[in-house]
């Protein structure tokens, strides 16, 4: 089930929101158990059967925190006592044993399900590319990936981590613990919050108007952002890279729709996602800040998914840096760091070596810039070029994240910039995609990136003409939406 469907917008809402406002004037746990509830029903839906998975990593992990935070693998005898936040020093070895356990079943049930099918490909394209074919390794057992295990996977390992280093403190209430994994807002595609951001919220918070309100304003521009948006400008791109042959211009075209679309798309939902958990009393942390707007690649990243990359940073990054302080000399330090973080980001993204590359690419130019220092490779151009070469080159990577065989990625970069022959046929491909609904949308795609403010400065003072305007647009995308038979969700399969 994804936000942008009719099941959702006039069934599940409505029923979940109503659910939760009965229990107003009730404990906070029983509004606990109602968002468990319906996280559980949400993400079920499309396979009950992934809800087991998702209650064993929960559950595993909570009884992991609570050994962390008991020293005890034995932590009932002292149930009792007060759970606080564990002081800053060493840790025992029944600690650490446990804050591993935890790390590594996460990230071998990750492993197994995102990589299994990757690994086993690669390996037979290895061997098979050695001359042994006999080698191979063939079986018939595929693994189907669970919806938005790469999200509730890292959301349920920063608790552990958090109480671990005495940034949170462990939960001894299950449910409470559970409504944060399986809370249905930020279930299968972010944002990807630490434990430490929403746990006191989970103990106590309050239901207001004035969230309600901009809540409902953030998942209407979301909404809108979804279905105005991005569909038609992903329409755009998949005739493109899904074409036989494309001209240069038609390429262009393409990829910058591409990186509308994906923008358009993620950005969208994240902003329905926040807008949920307002409507629920929660204040999720933002996600998007016009990342199109960068003026380098660092920049980018500071914008862009801001979740995920406070996420690496404050899981990976930092203590890589920490691990190599006296191993490497600090001019090469952190670029190499930079670059191994990227890869991972990378192939964090999906079981492909087009997302390595991408996450390469990523990294290159950040280890780049981060070697340059100010001088940066650009940094002499006006701000406007600044921020069109920094547009270029994530463009050009893009290429590599929208997927496809090796080969079609590199005969598409080589169109896009005059390397490719196009066949005679390809022209007519621009009579289907410079129709005026498709040029409209691209061109006020276009608008919004560069000229118009973000959700969430948009939504910090509701007036009644932003009220008028996010109520007619979301009316028009409910409308659009109905006649729409083009509505994927690229982060869906994350």
């Amino acid at each position: 089930m994804v936000f942008s469907s009719h099941i959702f917008v006039y069934y599940f809402l409505p029923a979940a929101l109503a659910l939760y406002y009965a229990l107003y004037r009730a404990p906070q746990r029983w509004r606990n158990a109602s968002l468990i509830l319906m996280g559980y029903v949400f993400y079920g839906w499309a396979n009950p059967k992934f809800i087991f998975l998702m209650f064993g990593t929960t559950f595993l992990d909570w009884l992991l925190s609570l050994v962390v935070a008991y020293d005890s693998w034995r932590f009932w005898r002292d149930w009792g006592g007060e759970c606080r936040p564990l002081p800053r020093g060493a840790r025992t070895r029944t600690q650490r044993w446990a804050v591993i356990g935890s790390v590594v079943s996460n990230l071998a049930m990750l492993g197994f399900f995102k990589y299994f099918n990757f690994g086993v490909d690669s390996y037979n394209a290895l061997v098979e590319g050695l001359g042994l074919g006999a080698a191979r390794w063939d079986t018939f057992f595929r693994v189907v990936l669970p919806l938005g295990i790469s999200f509730y996977t890292f959301q349920s390992m920063s608790y552990i981590i958090d109480v671990y280093r005495g940034e949170a403190k462990a939960m001894r209430n299950f449910a409470d613990f559970s409504c944060f994994v399986s809370m249905f807002p930020h279930l299968v595609a972010g944002p990807i919050l630490k434990f430490s951001y929403l746990a006191d919220q989970i103990e106590n918070r309050r239901l207001t108007l004035d969230k309600f309100a901009r809540g409902v304003a953030f998942f209407g521009l979301g909404m809108a952002k979804k279905i105005l948006l991005a569909n038609p400008c992903g329409k755009i791109a998949d005739l493109a890279f899904d074409s036989g042959s494309v001209g240069t211009l038609d390429s262009w075209f393409g990829a910058v729709a591409y990186a509308f679309q994906i923008y358009f798309d993620f950005s969208g939902y994240s902003d329905m996602a926040i807008g949920l958990g307002l409507m629920l009393g929660f204040v999720f942390a933002r996600n998007f800040n016009c990342p199109y707007r960068s003026q380098n690649i660092t920049e980018f990243w500071r914008r862009w998914h801001m979740s995920l990359s406070s996420w690496f940073r404050g899981y990976l990054f930092t203590p890589l840096e920490v691990a190599t302080r006296y191993r490497m000399t600090p001019a090469w330090r952190t670029p190499v760091n930079l670059m191994i973080t990227m890869l991972l980001v990378g192939l964090w993204h999906g079981a492909s070596w087009n997302y390595v590359i991408w996450g390469g690419i990523q990294g290159a130019m950040m280890a780049a810039e981060q070697i340059r220092g100010k001088k940066g490779f650009y940094n002499w151009l006006p701000v406007p070029l600044r921020v069109a070469v920094t547009f270029l080159i994530v463009i050009v990577s893009w290429v590599f994240f929208r997927g496809g065989d090796l080969s079609h990625i590199m005969g598409y970069l080589g169109t896009m910039f005059g390397l490719g022959q196009a066949a005679p046929g390809a022209g007519l491909l621009g009579g289907i995609i410079y129709q005026p609904y498709y040029l409209a949308s691209f061109i006020i795609a276009g608008y919004v990136v560069w000229r118009v403010p973000d959700t969430w400065e948009a939504t910090q003072k509701l007036s009644w003409w932003k009220v008028a305007l996010v109520l007619g647009l979301f009316l028009l995308a409910l409308v659009v939406l109905r006649t729409q038979e083009y509505n994927p969700f690229i982060y869906f399969i994350f």
